[in-house]
């Protein structure tokens, strides 16, 4: 079984290491002072913010890819994948929506939790598409999608997700064109069996060269060398020429890093690319984004979809209530029992925690549980707070709650976690916080912790729990002149095309 990282005592550890750090720093000469120095940092409450706990409901699941095929949304192609895609598993219910409505040629907004699996709402549309070629014996050489994201590090974990999803279907290709791309055929063979331990797939284009000889089907860059690209005439072959007219998607990742003097280059690209590859016809558009939240959800889709039709020049609607009409995919959560129908006492919670399975579906409607969910339904909240709201007066208040939070890390009785649906993978990602807490990974979860205000916060492609704390925020010093509120600073950084020559390309 793997192991699990106890968040609260996570938190704990943090704030006594902090304390001793700072004893040791500021330890006075003088006994009397030293021993009054030491009692007051043991006793002080205001050096540190949280831990905070926060739920995530899981997301609602929908139909398969299986389903999607009889129902003729997606062509037979699909299922000849192979190991690739779990064609009978159920995706969660806004995928099947955006894959929906992008076979339908709708232009798309998808805003959706990270790890909420928003690329397969945009790629699995892309590859029926590409499939649908195959099979009618039209599928040449020519871009039919660019995949466009903000730095090399995404398009490189794309280019990898590729693999696996095309290496039973040969006959379409992708290849990643960015800085790091070699200019050669034999330097770019020698730079990938340098760095994985297998070959190429005969479909992956690895050089330079052989992408302008035959342009792959799924092209991945970056906006910088997207830039690059369109100026130079060595690699006109990729809008150009005899492989020309194909062009039908553009997916853009992490959409919402391309606002300010970065967003409007970004924009005039994609017009210029628009342009010179479809300008009598349109090319599909389709945004993914994490974070493109709006001012407040009733209004998340009115302005969603005019951020996105501002920065393609492409329609985009959201009509409420019509939804054919609503270019804006959300998350749909699952909605957790709200009714009591029995309670555990201190001694059995402390005991169930320590149990190695447990009755997960009769653990929802259990007391503390409910009112867990609902004291946690507005947004985090601290700790301390938590635990003196469910056990009032109990010295035992801390431990019951760690107890709780616990159970989320457990097994149920049919052997999955409590907490989710599928197995946890995490990985972490650097982010600005202006802030005096920061996130710390998921209680269900092995990942790294934090440090100082700039934090790595821990990203699960959990669904997340039915009866604990999906994200702890441990304490951490807080930050001069900053409120315990949690505001994630801009991310992505600005700045315009006309220094690309300074970037990552």
């Amino acid at each position: 079984m793997t192991e699990t990282l106890d968040a609260l005592a996570a938190g704990r550890a943090v704030e006594e290491t902090y304390k001793r750090y700072l004893k040791t720093l500021l330890a006075p000469r003088d006994p009397a002072l030293s021993a009054a120095f030491d009692r007051a940092i043991d006793a002080t409450t205001a050096l540190t913010k949280g831990p905070l706990l926060e739920l995530t409901p899981p997301y609602e699941p929908g139909a398969s890819v299986a389903d999607l095929v009889r129902e003729r949304v997606l062509g037979s192609g699909m299922l000849t994948l192979g190991s690739g895609i779990e064609v009978d598993r159920p995706l969660y219910r806004h995928q099947e929506q955006a894959i929906r409505k992008a076979v339908a040629g709708r232009n798309l907004v998808v805003s959706t939790g990270t790890g909420s699996g928003k690329t397969e709402s945009f790629l699995y549309p892309i590859l029926n598409s590409l499939l649908a070629e195959r099979d009618a014996g039209t599928l040449g050489p020519g871009v039919r999608a660019i995949l466009l994201y903000p730095m090399n590090a995404l398009a490189n974990d794309q280019v990898a997700r590729l693999r696996d999803l095309l290496a039973d279907a040969p006959d379409i290709t992708f290849g990643r064109y960015t800085g790091e791309t070699k200019e050669r055929d034999r330097e770019a063979l020698a730079a990938f069996t340098g760095a994985h331990a297998r070959g190429p797939l005969p479909n992956e284009l690895l050089s330079r060269e052989q992408m302008r000889a035959t342009p792959p089907h799924i092209l991945l860059t970056n906006y910088a060398m997207l830039e690059y690209l369109l100026l130079r005439p060595k690699d006109v072959e990729l809008f150009e020429g005899p492989h020309a007219g194909h062009w039908r998607f553009i997916a853009l990742d992490e959409a919402h890093v391309y606002d300010g003097a970065q967003g409007a280059e970004v924009a005039l690209l994609l017009r210029r690319l628009r342009g010179r590859v479809a300008p009598e016809v349109g090319l599909q558009c389709i945004a993914t984004s994490a974070s493109l939240d709006g001012s407040t959800r009733e209004l998340q889709g009115e302005e969603a979809t005019a951020f996105a039709r501002n920065l393609f020049d492409a329609p985009f609607e959201y009509v409420d209530g019509e939804p054919q009409r609503e270019d804006l995919v959300r998350a749909h959560r699952v909605v957790a029992p709200a009714e009591v129908t029995w309670e555990l006492t201190p001694q059995e919670l402390l005991a169930l925690a320590d149990a190695g399975r447990v009755d997960a579906d009769r653990l929802q409607t259990e007391r503390h549980i409910v009112e867990l969910r609902r004291s946690l339904a507005e947004g985090p909240v601290g700790a301390a707070v938590l635990a003196g709201a469910l056990w009032p007066g109990d010295a035992r208040r801390s431990n019951l709650l760690d107890a709780l939070v616990a159970l989320g890390a457990r097994r149920g009785v049919d052997g999955g976690p409590l907490s989710c649906r599928r197995d946890i993978t995490c990985s972490s990602a650097r982010r600005r916080v202006r802030t005096s807490a920061s996130p710390m990974p998921d209680p269900m979860c092995c990942c790294r912790g934090t440090r100082s205000t700039r934090t790595r916060a821990a990203r699960c492609s959990s669904s997340a729990p039915v009866s604990a704390a999906a994200r702890c925020i441990s304490p951490v010093p807080p930050a001069r002149g900053r409120s315990d509120v949690l505001r994630p600073g801009r991310v992505g950084g600005g700045g315009a095309l006309v220094g690309a020559h300074r970037r990552r390309r």
